[in-house]
């Protein structure tokens, strides 16, 4: 489980440099083998978004989930086009680095400082000043839309 927000740098080559914490794991889970693509979330969409970062066993069950949407279903057509058309593999280097693709990187507003934040299964990648924007919004919000369905969980 990926968990923790870290802050990185991109070097000159668009390449961000795993934290060394996750890099065993994901040896072992996916021989270094991950995958990039644009994040379909009403949080992350915008002028400025994030992308999602899979581990490749984990990316496979998401594509398995795809297929078995209906091609008839306009709005499952444009989810599967986006998601599966923007996906890049990228594999992990020797010193643990991942090349982020030109495109997704301009699509996600991305400079050299973004934040890499885990959501368990996989991680968002973050323009460091949108992840901040983001999380004093969700601080200072009153947004309780859905909180309704959550109200069964114990923290």
């Amino acid at each position: 489980m990926y968990r923790g927000v870290s802050s990185i740098n991109l070097d000159a080559k668009g390449r961000l440099a795993v934290p060394t914490r996750y890099r065993a794991e994901l040896q072992d889970t996916c021989e270094r083998q991950m995958i990039v693509t644009v994040a379909v979330d009403d949080r992350c969409i915008g002028e400025k978004g994030c992308l999602w970062l899979y581990p490749l066993p984990e990316w496979e069950k998401l594509e398995h989930t795809l297929i078995k949407l209906p091609t008839t279903n306009k709005t499952a057509v444009k989810l599967r086009r986006f998601l599966i058309g923007n996906a890049s593999e990228s594999e992990m280097d020797s010193q643990g680095r991942l090349l982020l693709p030109e495109k997704l990187r301009k699509f996600s507003g991305m400079d050299k400082h973004i934040v890499l934040v885990g959501q368990l299964n996989k991680f968002e990648i973050w323009n460091e000043s949108s992840w901040t924007d983001k999380e004093n919004e969700w601080m200072t919000g009153d947004d309780t839309d859905g909180l309704e369905e959550l109200s069964s969980l114990s923290f």
